[in-house]
């Protein structure tokens, strides 16, 4: 059984960061999802088992980055410039194999979710 498990959440004034972990072992396609209250999720951003591909959701790009350090089995969102709308449970998650994806669909393993709160 695949567990994933974020840290990294917190309150944060708006034009402040936040870096968000996720520990995952194995070979795994990973991305990041939050969800607002009375929202549906959403994809935020996605990587590669390489690193070499990253996509990111018009809303963050600019200002959020996605990476991953393999040899610690961890992947990271780092937040810049936050924003209220930023507010939202956020979510790591990852499936088998090589490719890259946003579709929420596709991914097979999640996380318990880590709350991020952005006061303005």
């Amino acid at each position: 059984q695949v567990q994933l498990v974020e840290s990294g959440g917190g309150l944060v004034q708006a034009g402040g960061s936040l870096r968000l972990s996720c520990a995952a072992s194995g070979r795994y396609a990973m991305g990041w999802f939050r969800q607002a209250p009375g929202k549906a999720r959403e994809s935020v951003a996605a990587i590669s088992w390489s690193g070499s591909s990253t996509r990111y959701a018009s809303s963050v790009k600019g200002r959020f980055t996605i990476s991953r350090d393999n040899t610690k089995n961890t992947v990271y969102l780092q937040m810049n410039s936050l924003k209220p709308e930023d507010t939202a449970i956020y979510y790591c998650a990852g499936f088998r194999g090589g490719g890259i994806s946003t579709a929420e669909s596709d991914y097979e393993y999640w996380g318990q979710g880590t709350q991020v709160t952005v006061s303005s």
